[in-house]
């Protein structure tokens, strides 16, 4: 599965999970059969080559409208900030799903 994330920086070891208008780059990670795949970064949101299928998102009251609309999965991390967190989150059904 192919999962986006506004991130503070596309340094993975001192990068964080950012809010959509703070990032200033977007990671998207793919995650199969419990391990990380690959991760790839890019500036825009929609600048990657695969279609993202879930975008993790720092809290319930980001906008996101737009990757709902592309029929996108919206996960809440509230705790995990840094890329290995979330992704262990993600893996063990720690993350949350977006209160409306």
């Amino acid at each position: 599965m192919y999962i986006l994330l506004p991130m503070s920086s596309d340094d993975v070891s001192t990068s964080s999970l950012s809010k959509i208008d703070d990032a200033k780059i977007w990671t998207q990670v793919l995650v199969e059969n419990g391990q990380l795949l690959e991760a790839n970064h890019s500036s825009d949101r929609d600048g990657f080559s695969s279609l993202s299928e879930c975008a993790v998102v720092i809290d319930d009251n980001e906008y996101v409208w737009p990757f709902m609309e592309q029929n996108m999965m919206v996960l809440v991390a509230h705790t995990q900030r840094n890329l290995e967190e979330i992704i262990e989150a993600y893996l063990f059904k720690e993350l949350h799903e977006l209160a409306y």
